[in-house]
């Protein structure tokens, strides 16, 4: 887990505001090759994650690849994750049937509604004895798709959701131009700050210095574009 602060970015020029095209659509998810409003994002790669005040991101690891984040913030949580899509044709229909089906084998149950993202599945998920509500929504790219699942208060209360449903909406995938299978995540990275504070870490640990956790309370991290 990593805090991050926020610090205020200078005014660009009234020639370059005027040069920078406006997005087709009003909002996102947006493509990396596509004009989308300038905003702090951290840079995780391959895709771009606006913040707020008082959000706390952790990512989510597979081996030795991170391959998810999620944003903290007030009791809810979203869940986000990337993948390499055909170019022809969306997933989401083939994901949220195999969500269905793993919910069910597991306990749970999940149902198609109508949301801000369009169908999503308001699923109840088993854990242990407890069942938890969850959002699984999914946003079909060019040649991506995003999965962002909502927990928490954000799972049931609109009010509660609304401001992680706007991260979704501004967040930016870059899906690269390489060649890669349906479904595979897209890799990211951690921000260059954190990837700092840890080249740090492992100097005072191999020196024997006392070493700082940057995913513990302080340092704090600035992500500036």
């Amino acid at each position: 887990m990593f805090r991050l602060r926020r610090r205020r970015e200078r005014e660009p020029a009234a020639s370059a505001v005027e040069e920078t095209p406006a997005p087709q659509r009003e909002s996102g998810p947006w493509d990396a090759d596509e004009p989308y409003p300038e905003r702090e994002r951290i840079d995780l790669g391959g895709m771009q994650l606006p913040i707020g005040p008082g959000f706390e991101v952790q990512l989510n690891v597979a081996g030795d690849q991170i391959v998810g984040a999620v944003i903290l913030v007030d009791g809810s949580a979203l869940q986000v994750h990337a993948f390499a899509a055909p170019k022809s044709t969306g997933i989401w229909d083939e994901v949220r049937a195999e969500l269905k089906r793993e919910l069910a084998a597991n306990g749970g149950s999940a149902e198609e509604v109508e949301g801000p993202f369009g169908v999503e599945l308001a699923a109840k998920v088993k854990q242990g004895d407890a069942v938890h509500p969850v959002r699984f929504c999914g946003i079909d790219g060019p040649r991506w798709f995003l999965r962002a699942v909502f927990s928490g208060k954000a799972a049931t209360d609109p009010e509660a959701a609304a401001p992680l449903e706007d991260v979704v909406r501004d967040i930016v995938v870059v899906r690269g131009d390489g060649p890669m299978p349906p479904k595979e995540p897209i890799e990211l990275r951690l921000p260059p700050e954190a990837r700092q504070a840890i080249e740090q870490q492992q100097a005072a640990a191999a020196s024997g210095r006392p070493a700082v956790d940057p995913f513990r309370r302080g340092p704090e991290m600035t992500e500036t574009r």
